[in-house]
């Protein structure tokens, strides 16, 4: 029998657009077998069984994150993946209090007044997944198998439009001082630093992170499943780590 070790933060698993709690399975696997509390999430929107989810927003969203938060007895660690940046932004500029590190797989924290899809019409409720061509010329599917992929179309939720049309509104600095690890494996943690610090606006605000780690894991976008065992054992290390990281 594997024994949680309740003095270690929870882990908060959000992944990006169209996926629930679901693309966690693995990852979870190997986090419980080593003792760790994860808590994976379906975001609102997310939910296939809920007939409204088309009209759920970036808010109701960050809502559910910080519900869960602020029921665990100390600041929780949370992982987010992709599209998940911008609630979690959210969450981090509302309640730093309740994260005790948030590490970004393949993502980053958005600048303030970002919207993911400017150009979405507004007639236009939800956003399904792509086909596979098409995904692939905008994130690296590299390291995913036949399975995988199957799983993924299976499964997959379209995006609601109001979380893809809504800004980030962020006012509140003391988020740039949570403690941050970035997760790097669709582009090199160098690279990455580079344009962070050369200004590209999708990048931007990684520059203002105070306490920031940078953790390549060579692989595509979907780690969760790529690379499932590795990632498991870095949240896990990153989830008990110290405000060792350094100013960026």
């Amino acid at each position: 029998m594997t024994t949680t070790n309740t003095g270690e933060p929870t882990i908060l698993l959000i992944a990006g657009h169209w996926l629930g709690a679901w693309a966690w399975d693995e990852v979870v696997e190997h986090l419980t077998a080593a003792g760790r509390r994860a808590i994976p999430m379906t975001l609102p929107g997310l939910d296939e069984a809920d007939r409204e989810r088309a009209s759920r927003t970036l808010d109701d969203q960050a809502a559910a994150i910080e519900r869960v938060a602020a029921a665990e007895k100390q600041p929780v660690v949370i992982v987010a993946h992709s599209g998940a940046n911008a609630p979690v932004s959210l969450v981090l500029d509302q309640h730093p209090e309740l994260v005790r590190r948030v590490v970004w797989i393949d993502s980053g924290p958005v600048a303030p007044g970002s919207v993911f899809a400017p150009d979405l019409p507004d007639d236009l409720g939800e956003l399904p997944l792509p086909p596979f061509d098409a995904l692939g010329q905008q994130a690296s599917l590299e390291g995913l198998s036949t399975e995988d992929l199957a799983r993924f179309r299976a499964r997959a939720v379209p995006e609601p439009g109001p979380v893809l049309r809504q800004p980030v509104e962020l006012a509140n600095d003391a988020r740039l001082q949570v403690p941050t690890t970035l997760v790097c494996c669709s582009i090199p943690g160098a690279q990455l630093m580079e344009l962070a610090h050369a200004g590209h606006p999708m990048f931007a605000e990684v520059a203002r992170l105070q306490h920031v780690d940078v953790i390549d894991l060579p692989t595509g976008h979907w780690p969760m499943w790529s690379r499932s065992d590795d990632l498991a054992q870095l949240v896990a290390a990153a989830a008990t780590s110290r405000d060792s990281g350094t100013a960026s």
